[in-house]
């Protein structure tokens, strides 16, 4: 049904929203530590910044893995 309502979406400028059902199986139950959450540069949108945000790069890595 989220699917499905996301999936209908529209602004009047024209702009619209893909979504796709991921039906792969994840971990359930895996901890956050609090350190781990407050290591995330979380930036919360002014409409229901709760459910709506962005997770920016963290401070002080140069994005390079290994």
């Amino acid at each position: 049904m989220v699917v499905k309502l996301i999936g209908a979406t529209m602004t009047k400028t024209g702009l619209k929203v893909k979504a796709k059902l991921d039906k792969r199986k994840y971990p359930l139950k895996v901890r956050v530590s609090d350190e781990e959450m407050a290591s995330l540069n979380i930036k919360p949108d002014k409409f229901h910044g709760e459910w709506n945000y962005t997770i920016e790069p963290r401070k002080g890595r140069s994005g390079k893995s290994g």
